[in-house]
């Protein structure tokens, strides 16, 4: 076993006691996670596989996140890392490989998501249970109406973190709650579907093959431009511009969609002000921008 030091001691005492630190080859930590130490474990035969462990983690936090790439796989249409094994303090998955940012990857993964969220419709907006959007729980409590679930528990439920109230004068959280009392008003009623819910370009690795595959979720019911919103708002390749005609083709989200991306994205712009509150200034003025609507004339 190679050497090992204070930040992988967890990893491999989760590892020696799930039987699995025996003829391991090489351990190496992966960049891009922005709350988990993530570690690529290489055995002597050449397997590979991915241990995700994070310092003072909810003990809940990782069977959330194995139920959701559970769930995720379960449609049938999206692809999701194999879970090898969950604790309290690690989560092992198998080895994928960086993401085919190909315009085919691009329209099959459009092809997947589209089947996904077409194949899980229904009328309740929630979960069986919370999870987490990074650091924070993001609270899945079943809702029958999809404007007070997105507005109850994907913005105000921001308002009272710390970092929130720093960073957010009284205007703009008054301007939040306008802009959710007027929700009816610029989201239209639209069914829930299962949605992974943290659905970034940097949650998005591949198979082998090419596949964009899905990884990190943080899944409830709810609208299916909550998924596209964060595809929308995150850094993405050319090529991705072919993933959004293709779900349009095969689901049509109801007019004036790529209008909504901005508003539904908010949900991730106060959950980064959260985490790093004044200091995300860009983000502050993002969330600015957004709400200028609904501030008083």
């Amino acid at each position: 076993m190679p050497a090992s030091d204070t930040s992988d001691a967890v990893l491999l005492e989760e590892l020696r006691a799930l039987g699995r630190a025996d003829r391991i080859g090489a351990l190496g930590r992966l960049t891009g996670g922005t709350l988990a130490d993530v570690w690529l474990i290489t055995y002597t035969d050449g397997t590979q596989v991915i241990g995700k462990t994070v310092t003072g983690a909810p003990p809940d936090l990782f069977q959330a996140e194995a139920d959701g790439l559970i769930a995720l796989r379960g449609t049938g249409h999206l692809a999701t890392p194999q879970v090898l094994a969950v604790t309290g303090r690690l989560l092992l998955l198998e080895a994928l490989v960086a993401r085919d940012d190909s315009e085919r990857s691009w329209e099959e993964f459009a092809r997947d998501l589209a089947a996904a969220h077409r194949s899980t419709t229904g009328t309740k907006f929630g979960w069986d249970h919370d999870g987490y959007l990074g650091r924070f729980r993001q609270v899945n409590t079943w809702t029958a109406n999809g404007h007070q679930f997105f507005a109850q528990h994907r913005l105000q439920r921001y308002l009272s973190e710390p970092a929130v109230e720093q960073a957010l004068t009284v205007a703009d959280r008054r301007a939040i709650e306008r802009l959710c009392d007027r929700l009816p008003e610029v989201i239209p009623a639209m069914p829930s579907v299962l949605t992974h819910g943290d659905l970034w370009s940097g949650n998005l690795v591949s198979q082998p093959s090419g596949r964009i595959t899905v990884i990190d979720p943080a899944v409830s019911r709810t609208w299916a431009e909550v998924d596209l919103s964060m595809l929308w708002g995150s850094p993405r390749p050319p090529a991705a511009a072919r993933f959004f005609e293709i779900y349009q083709e095969l689901n049509p989200s109801p007019p004036g969609w790529a209008d909504r991306m901005p508003i539904l994205h908010l949900r991730e712009h106060l959950s980064v002000i959260a985490a790093y509150g004044p200091a995300a200034a860009s983000t502050i003025d993002q969330v600015r921008d957004i709400l200028a609507p609904f501030y008083p004339r």
